[in-house]
């Protein structure tokens, strides 16, 4: 049984080059372009995992972290902040809003995997 994944990012080019790269890696992938976008999705599908940039239009990661966080049917839900952001501040309110993971851009293929294996069993 596939395992799959949510990617939430507005950038079209990170959104069709991770997913492809998870999709040669045996995943499925959902695709959002943005957190509202995620949350009208996560409504209807429950992945096992979501993988979200931060800086996005309408609402960011963070909020989009928060809003799933509320919900007890994904409040265990791993989630992976894959963004360009460095700042320490940032991603402690990532983990105080419930981010189970961060990782920089560009990113390490093994290391995604690695991390995602490791939280989707």
């Amino acid at each position: 049984m596939s395992r799959t994944i949510l990617l939430v990012d507005d950038s079209v080019s990170i959104r069709e080059s991770v997913a492809f790269f998870l999709e040669q890696e045996g995943f499925g992938i959902i695709k959002a372009e943005d957190g509202v976008q995620a949350l009208e999705i996560l409504n209807k599908q429950k992945p096992d995992l979501i993988v979200t940039d931060l800086h996005m239009p309408n609402m960011n990661g963070i909020e989009l972290i928060k809003n799933i966080r509320k919900s007890t049917d994904l409040s265990r839900l791993p989630i992976i902040l894959l963004t360009t952001e460095t700042l320490k501040e940032k991603k402690i309110e990532a983990k105080k809003a419930g981010a189970t993971g961060w990782l920089s851009k560009p990113f390490d293929k093994e290391r995604l995997i690695k991390v995602i294996n490791k939280l989707v069993r």
